[in-house]
């Protein structure tokens, strides 16, 4: 249950990074918050490989073009659901995020040769309808509250966020954990910090506090989900995302005050039965 136990983690601390992100983007642009979120990453690296050498493994790779691949597709998605949240509710954004598990399923099958049995394929359907019901309410007429560009904007998130799933199940075999923060943080400071620079807004000690926290929890969040790839095939940790919806139905309604109807309750009660079951169909 290792795998599955970090990817759950995981996916809390991706919930908390994603209203924290919603939080701030009222006051404070994209690269600013990403600028300070990068460099402490990159801190954290650092200054953990300087009290103790070599801890974390080698920053060195067999394979620099999946890592690159895997920086790239890191910063989409950090840029891309920023934008997407900053715009929509956040249960409406995570709508357009829970495809990810079927696109993960699908491209698992077809790029990593792995087996995906028809139970999994169907309990993981079942979760897209939970979510589906879960939402209609904000869907009233087929058009949903938010702009079209939100959702936009959460489609190229989401497509990113499938693609490190796929990239970090390649790169399971690689040992230590230094490469999955240094890289993906080294290239999101170095493009990220003209514009940070540029359109720097002086924040409250509290929004600083935000933006350095989310450092740390993107870091924490980073090395659980490639731990739980190494220890689990990406056809039973993907449906494990569907938990996400638990948590932006319970931010939503603490700091926003969008209280869930009982159809959405309902929608994720069947989300999480769609999760269980998907799991123990994998793990048979």
């Amino acid at each position: 249950m290792r795998g599955p136990a970090l990817m759950f983690g995981a996916i809390l601390l991706f919930g908390v990074l994603d209203a924290n992100s919603k939080l701030l983007s009222g006051a404070h642009p994209l690269a600013q918050v990403l600028t300070v979120r990068f460099a402490v990453l990159l801190l954290i690296v650092l200054l953990l490989r300087r009290l103790a050498p070599g801890l974390m493994g080698s920053l060195a790779t067999r394979h620099p073009r999946l890592n690159a691949a895997r920086a790239v597709v890191m910063l989409g998605s950090a840029c891309f659901f920023f934008l997407a949240f900053r715009d929509l509710p956040l249960v409406e954004g995570y709508l357009v995020f829970f495809t990810a598990p079927l696109i993960v399923l699908l491209a698992s099958a077809i790029l990593l040769r792995e087996r995906v049995s028809a139970l999994a394929w169907a309990w993981c359907a079942v979760g897209f309808g939970g979510v589906a019901l879960a939402l209609a309410p904000g869907f009233s007429g087929g058009v949903g509250r938010g702009p079209v560009m939100g959702y936009v904007y959460a489609l190229l998130g989401t497509a990113c966020y499938s693609a490190v799933f796929i990239l970090n199940r390649q790169l399971r075999n690689e040992a230590g954990i230094g490469r999955v923060l240094f890289w993906p943080a080294l290239l999101g400071f170095l493009v990220m910090t003209p514009f940070g620079i540029a359109e720097w807004q002086p924040p409250t000690a509290l929004a600083l506090a935000q933006m350095l926290g989310a450092g740390v929890a993107v870091a924490a969040a980073t090395v659980m989900v490639a731990e739980a790839f190494r220890h689990a095939p990406a056809a039973r940790l993907a449906p494990i995302s569907y938990t996400g919806m638990i948590w932006s139905i319970a931010f939503d309604a603490l700091f926003w005050g969008h209280a869930p109807a009982l159809v959405t309750l309902a929608g994720a009660g069947l989300v999480v039965l769609a999760c269980v079951m998907s799991e123990r169909a994998a793990r048979g």
